[in-house]
């Protein structure tokens, strides 16, 4: 691992440096943050639930508190715009204060109870309880896309601390000044609200990442990013002598199917919906609608024409994104078979910006060339797919792989059958499945599911958005026999924390009988 290299900030809007270089972090240093977590792992885990829930409350008011010159930092590194980022800002403070919520209503507990009973067949049963427990210090690789909801502070971090673990960030470098600052804010109000020393730290630079992920303090990883770094870095931690749960959103489709009534009835409507889609913060959502399945004869290339070359030319994140649109986009352009609606383009000037594209393809071509046209684009550019038949559409849908989301667009009443089948194929291939609207936007909430079959993650039973995502940092610990006086308070019978509690299958918050 090198010392003195750096990771510069730049801006997508000029190309130009912004801030200070920061340093790459030294073994030494990953190692010591590390051990520090560790250390801290078992004190963080005692505190109760209301000092849990303070610690993310902390956080969220020391973002809260210091809004424009986050943004307005964000903004520079990012070029994603104030607005945009304002609303992501809100949203990380949201789910802090949700987060919080849940821990003090001790939710996250999964507290359940068996009591003893002598007469259950085949043999008596002994006293079982049940509770999850958290699994120990977490590291959370940053994303790009998302500079403050899947950063330093976002739902990785926050779903961590809710679990009571440790977190150690491995900054994105697309933005390193703005993960320095949050960093600082956070590890304060962590300080400040009582959390122990430990229970938080960032590491900087590609090396420090590898050395985080391999260090035999961390417990488990929270990955959001490509999917040559997600797999490198899942591969690492399952060749582990002792192997972690890594937690890893890759690469992902998105697709959307609209069926012939759909077309008929509104289908200039949902042309421009989905552009608007495609194109929503320069086409960098890992829940941009990439491909859109669409019946031969559906008249509207030139709508869709028109709304792409309207689309805002927006920059990309980074000129290492920016190069990796442009080469995708001309790779799926020169597939056999592939016809350019609105063809790849450059723009002149500074910064990374990129207009926006659209190609087509048959879905018999699709499935004659599934390696060379499912292909991730990141950015503003989309593959329609042109099919001939229902049959055509399913062979096509059958050649897909793991998505987090899929979209269909039907008429209920014409064309139940036709929409129920479309709907039951694809949730076997995505997370979340959307009829009649569209996929990027992710609510956070208890039913959300932001996972899917690989490649769109590695771990398809979890979600990194909602509550639920706190499961992905916790373990769960039965007790048998134990006397009430040493069982976790959770347990215990009289219920001292009026938690909800499974006891003898249904949900009660009243005391267990002695």
């Amino acid at each position: 691992m090198t010392t003195d290299a750096a990771v510069q900030g730049h801006s997508p809007y000029t190309g130009e440096p912004v801030g200070r270089p920061v340093p790459d972090s030294t073994p030494s240093e990953v190692d010591g943050v590390a051990r520090a977590a560790g250390a801290a792992a078992g004190a963080l885990a005692d505190l109760s639930l209301a000092e849990r829930a303070g610690l993310l409350r902390a956080v969220a008011a020391a973002l809260a508190g210091d809004r424009d010159a986050i943004v307005a930092l964000a903004d520079a590194e990012t070029g994603l715009g104030a607005g945009r980022l304002g609303g992501e800002l809100t949203r990380t403070t949201a789910q802090l204060e949700m987060f919080a919520g849940v821990v003090e209503d001790g939710t996250v507990l999964e507290a359940i109870i068996d009591p003893a009973d002598p007469a259950a067949l085949p043999v008596p049963r002994p006293d079982l309880r049940r509770m999850l427990v958290p699994i120990g210090p977490v590291a959370v690789y940053a994303a790009s896309n998302f500079p403050l909801a899947f950063s330093v502070a976002g739902g990785d971090t926050a779903s961590a601390l809710a679990a009571g673990c440790p977190v150690l960030v491995k900054a994105h470098p697309g933005h390193p000044g703005l993960s320095v600052h949050c960093a600082r804010l956070v590890s304060a109000a962590l300080a400040g609200a009582g959390a122990p020393a430990g229970s938080f730290g960032i590491v900087h630079g590609l090396d420090a990442g590898r050395a985080l992920v391999t260090h035999p303090a961390i417990t488990a990883a929270g990955f959001t990013g490509s999917l040559a770094g997600g797999r490198a870095l899942f591969d690492l931690a399952s060749s582990r002598p002792d192997p972690i749960p890594f937690y890893g959103e890759l690469g992902s489709l998105n697709p959307a199917v609209l069926t012939p009534g759909a077309v008929q009835a509104r289908g200039a409507a949902l042309a421009r919906a989905f552009v608007d889609s495609m194109t929503l913060g320069a086409g960098q959502f890992c829940t941009k609608p990439g491909l859109l399945f669409l019946p031969a004869g559906h008249g509207l290339t030139e709508t869709l024409a028109q709304a792409v070359t309207a689309a805002p030319v927006g920059p990309l994140l980074s000129a290492r994104l920016q190069q990796g649109f442009e080469r995708t986009a001309a790779d799926l352009a020169a597939v056999p078979g592939v016809r350019a609606v609105v063809p790849p383009s450059t723009v002149d000037g500074d910064g990374y910006r990129v207009p926006a594209a659209l190609l087509s393809v048959s879905a018999v071509d699709l499935v004659a060339r599934p390696d060379e046209l499912l292909t991730e684009c990141f950015g503003p550019a989309a593959l329609l797919v042109e099919y001939g038949s229902i049959v055509d559409l399913i062979a096509a849908l059958e050649v897909l792989p793991g998505t987090l989301t899929a979209t269909v667009h039907a008429e209920a009443d014409s064309e139940p059958v036709l929409a129920a089948g479309l709907l039951a194929r694809l949730a076997r291939r995505a997370g979340r499945v959307i009829f009649g609207g569209w996929p990027t936007g992710v609510a956070v909430t208890w039913a959300q599911q932001h996972g899917g079959p690989w490649p769109a993650t590695t771990a398809p039973l979890h979600t990194s958005v909602g509550v639920t995502a706190v499961r992905r940092f916790q373990r769960p610990v039965a007790y048998q026999g134990l006397p009430d006086a040493l069982l976790p308070e959770p347990l215990r019978n009289a219920n001292p924390l009026r938690i909800p509690r499974r006891v003898n299958g249904r949900i009660s918050t009243d005391p267990v009988p002695a």
